[in-house]
């Protein structure tokens, strides 16, 4: 598959203005697309939009198939909110109230009912799941009562009689939101405009997907994972990342024909042009730790399904529109698997810069036209905060490598150091990727304090959001004038 040659911003939809403290499916967004025209970008791309839970990190969602009720628009929102962040220890309550006021004010129709029939499948699954959760404090499904825990038939039924008006509501949260989704989605495409979203390749240990699919999934008796993913030890962090996600039983999901898969990649392209997942190396081989380390350091290496997933899903659903997230330890055998699929990669700007002569692959001379080219995502700094970061203290990296990296990007980029964030703008709209994407941060010359995600900080994250007064008519003619002279 390849993708155009074209533009387009990063953008997790909390991120827009508005009122009630936090972006939304609503008016604003449909303003953003009209910003995304004028300024002749092509693509719209967003984090991961589950219901989310712990740290508010769209990649630990309670559900792989259900939408973030957060995003749900309801008019007169009003409150007294930050304008560049996201309270979400006000906001959460806040629009909880809101969406209930409005969920009590809905008259089920004949769309909604065909709504519930269309996604039973997992509207069942996911409404009870937050309906026992909600009876059980928050708490994670394995501290549950245990027929409720362990779906035994007898006991979901009566929970789901208990819990009716509960599992109701959540029913309609849902057709809210896909509503003005599906109304983004149908306004973007006659804008002309593709939305492209975020996968992750593993889904949370609490959530619907698992409490209702545990054979799927590589658990004990009492449900914990017996193994979870995670990445081995590398140059940033000598006990590598624990992600505490439980890894698949591939044999179970391959004797199944790789069915619940298909499912998930089929609600995905429902809801959009083109999908990225995430961590794609998992696909090939995956670092497995044992369910009870503490840290990422003794684990290994397995084998993950490679080909054989991808095709059930293609002769399921047809030509996928993929982009394959290809960071970190990438072996041959990972870029061979990508490139039979025909999956464009991705190529980090802020990462192409490093020792005495930079990093070939992230260097736009060496892009392939298959690439997905990124200043940076949102695992990065703002180009600018990566820009004026010296290193030392409690960076991660030294002083003297900061300023080594400084020097060759100077160099390679002909700059000065003025405007960084353009800089790597033009750099990335330049090059030979057929696709360009910039965060709205860089676009805007937001600093370190826009930055979405610390990876391993579990709190203060997700928070960054802009104001339309930061969007100058400069702003917008700037980035338009660069899209036509790179033809994208």
């Amino acid at each position: 598959m390849s993708l155009p040659r074209a533009a387009g911003i990063l953008l997790h939809p909390t991120s827009l203005p508005g009122a009630g403290g936090i972006g939304d499916l609503g008016p604003e967004a449909h303003r953003f697309l009209d910003f995304l025209v004028e300024a002749g970008m092509k693509f719209w791309q967003v984090l991961p939009l589950g219901p989310t839970g712990y740290g508010d990190s769209p990649y630990q969602c309670f559900s792989a198939f259900a939408g973030n009720p957060l995003l749900i628009h309801v008019p007169g929102g009003g409150g007294h909110f930050p304008t560049h962040t996201v309270d979400f220890e006000r906001v959460i309550p806040h629009r909880r109230a809101l969406v209930n006021g409005a969920l009590d004010r809905f008259v089920p129709n004949d769309r909604y009912h065909a709504f519930v029939e269309e996604e039973r499948e997992w509207l069942e699954d996911y409404a009870l799941f937050m309906a026992l959760k909600a009876a059980h404090d928050g708490a994670p499904w394995t501290a549950w009562d245990p027929g409720a825990a362990h779906r035994d038939p007898a006991a979901i039924d009566s929970w789901r009689s208990r819990l009716g008006d509960d599992v109701e509501r959540i029913r309609r949260e849902q057709y809210f939101f896909f509503t003005q989704f599906h109304a983004l989605r149908g306004a973007a495409a006659l804008r002309g405009v593709q939305l492209m979203g975020d996968l992750p390749i593993y889904v949370a240990h609490d959530s619907a997907d698992v409490w209702a699919n545990r054979a799927l999934f590589r658990l004990r008796e009492d449900g914990r994972p017996l193994v979870q993913a995670g990445v081995p030890p590398d140059y940033f962090s000598a006990t590598g990342q624990l992600w505490g996600n439980p890894i698949y039983d591939w044999e179970a999901m391959a004797a199944q024909g790789y069915a619940w898969w298909i499912r998930r990649m089929r609600a995905a392209f429902r809801m959009f042009d083109v999908v990225r997942i995430d961590h794609f190396r998992g696909f090939e081989a995956y670092w497995e730790v044992a369910g009870a380390a503490s840290t990422a350091v003794d684990g290994r290496w397995v084998p993950g399904p490679g080909r054989a997933l991808f095709r059930a899903i293609a002769d399921a659903l047809g030509p996928l529109p993929i982009v394959a997230e290809n960071l970190g330890m990438i072996t041959p055998a990972v870029e061979a698997l990508r490139e039979e699929l025909g999956f464009p990669g991705m190529s980090i700007l802020q990462f192409a810069f490093g020792g005495e002569r930079g990093v070939r692959e992230f260097l736009p001379h060496s892009y392939p036209r298959d690439r997905v080219v990124y200043t940076g995502t949102h695992d990065n700094d703002t180009t600018l905060g990566w820009w004026h970061s010296t290193g030392g203290g409690d960076s991660t990296r030294a002083a003297a490598d900061v300023a080594r990296e400084k020097a060759f990007a100077l160099r390679y980029l002909a700059s000065d150091g003025t405007e960084m964030n353009w800089v790597l703008i033009r750099a990335a709209l330049a090059s030979v990727a057929d696709t360009a994407l910039i965060p709205m941060q860089d676009v805007l010359g937001v600093g370190s304090e826009g930055r979405m995600n610390v990876p391993g900080r579990e709190h203060g994250n997700w928070r960054f959001r802009f104001s339309w007064d930061q969007v100058t008519p400069e702003i917008t003619n700037r980035l338009r004038e660069l899209a036509e002279l790179y033809d994208r």
